[in-house]
């Protein structure tokens, strides 16, 4: 996955980005659990990785187990 533009899925809890994590993987969709970036939180935790051109993909997912997230950002 180097060299392409990536986003990343921020979420409430540790628990929420597994299960994220997990229903992306069983779509086909290349993601990891990663720290959250410096430079959109100084809070400790955790964000899924994902390709931006895979971002409506997930936003599908997420939104179809109804699962609140705090949003998705470009990195």
């Amino acid at each position: 996955m180097s060299g392409e533009s990536y986003a990343v899925i921020l979420v409430h809890a540790t628990s929420h980005a597994m299960r994220i994590e997990k229903l992306l993987g069983k779509r086909g969709v290349a993601c990891k659990m990663i720290p959250v970036p410096r430079q959109l939180s100084s809070d400790c935790g955790v964000c899924i990785r994902i390709l931006q051109a895979h971002v409506e993909v997930a936003r599908d997912t997420v939104e179809a187990v109804r699962m609140e997230i705090q949003g998705i950002a470009n990195i």
